[in-house]
């Protein structure tokens, strides 16, 4: 390998170490070339994570290597780079790194970070989200196209309960992420909600198009709304991040007139510098707004009372959490009631039996005690 190089971000020297370890075999991409992608969209990356929470994919070897996520802050992490202590839905607990410099995010990529992981709140409050994440999900039999007809629906959505505005990128494979920001003053059981209720929306104006059923068999060839993703502890990969994938995608903030002009090939770590160059961070705008959910809470609040839509199942490793339904795979669920009467029909039918055998066939009662028979 090269020797160690040294990059400059803000003011600030990062040493770079193996620089032609070549981290994209299938396009020849180095560490370096990572390293330098993220140094020419490097405002842009430091807004989206600015002070978030944020959780590192590794990739140590190229993405052709073994990969982990690192939540909790690297013991050599610089004392430059600040943390915040989260605690996850098991009750446990960690300091993550809050990128606040230019240079965290160059540090990270020293160490084989691809994708950048943030939670949505901000380190000074990490239990009231500032952001509602909507993640449109293509599933089996559909595509970035038709997440691009839900992306546009959803807008209108989002405008008429509220009137939100939601800023669309990319999620660097086939689908879409549109992030809402907003007031930081609900929890995150309140935040899922409001995306619950978006989802039921969609659901009702495109049900042949979006879902937003959790269990996979009931999803059939729709767009999944994944409204677990507002759930604590899960994150989308933040706006500029690479993917894991061999042609070096990013996830690409777009403008609304973009989506579905634009695809997710058209952006990765060799094209999207030369755009950025020329139009900018996209989304610099998203944090001079902020967003209220009374009315996304009300739709849940409706839902419920006229239409008893309650909650809907968590993920499997979070606890059970109240009013959340039973967190069981519809199919099992169908087995298990079919076992369950099919006992209650075997019962049935030996009482049955037993009763109808006539009274003949009962054994004859013995003789009182002491007494003779003639």
């Amino acid at each position: 390998m090269g020797a160690a190089v040294e990059l400059q971000a803000g003011g600030r020297s990062v040493r770079l170490s193996s620089p032609d370890k070549i981290f994209f075999p299938e396009r020849g991409f180095t560490k370096l070339d990572l390293a330098r992608y993220y140094q020419a969209v490097g405002p842009g990356i430091l807004r989206a994570l600015r002070d978030r929470p944020t959780t590192l994919e590794r990739y140590p070897e190229g993405v052709r290597g073994e990969s982990f996520f690192q939540k909790r802050a690297p013991k050599n992490m610089p004392d430059w780079i600040p943390t915040a202590h989260i605690t996850f839905p098991s009750g446990r607990s960690a300091d993550e790194m809050c990128p606040t410099e230019e240079a965290a995010v160059l540090w990270a990529a020293q160490f084989g970070t691809l994708t950048f992981h943030p939670w949505p709140v901000r380190r000074d409050d990490v239990d009231h989200p500032d952001e509602l994440r909507i993640d449109l999900d293509p599933q089996p039999g559909t595509d970035y196209d038709d997440a691009v007809r839900a992306a546009h629906e959803l807008r209108a959505v989002l405008d008429e309960f509220g009137g939100l505005r939601g800023w669309p990128k990319t999620s660097g494979g086939r689908g879409l992420h549109v992030f809402v920001p907003i007031e930081p003053r609900w929890t995150f059981t309140q935040v899922r909600r409001a995306a619950i209720a978006v989802g039921r929306e969609m659901e009702r104006r495109m049900p042949e198009h979006v879902t937003i059923k959790w269990w996979k068999e009931e999803r059939g060839a729709r767009i999944f709304i994944d409204y677990n993703q507002t759930a604590r502890d899960r994150t989308i990969a933040s706006a500029y991040s690479v993917r894991p994938r061999p042609h070096a995608p990013v996830s690409a903030p777009l403008r609304w007139e973009e989506v579905g002009v634009a695809h997710p090939e058209d952006f990765d770590i060799a094209s999207m510098p030369a755009r950025y160059a020329e139009l900018g961070d996209v989304h610099a705008d998203m944090d001079d707004h902020r967003f209220s959910l009374d009315t996304l809470l009300e739709l849940a609040r409706r839902d419920e009372h006229d239409h008893g839509l309650g909650d809907l199942p968590y993920p499997p490793e979070y606890p059970k959490m109240p009013g959340e339904p039973m967190r069981v795979q519809p199919s099992r669920a169908k087995r298990a009631e079919k076992q369950v009467a099919k006992k209650a029909a075997e019962t049935a039918a030996k009482r049955a039996a037993k009763k109808a055998v006539p009274q003949a066939a009962q054994p004859p009662e013995a003789p009182p005690s002491g007494s003779t028979t003639p």
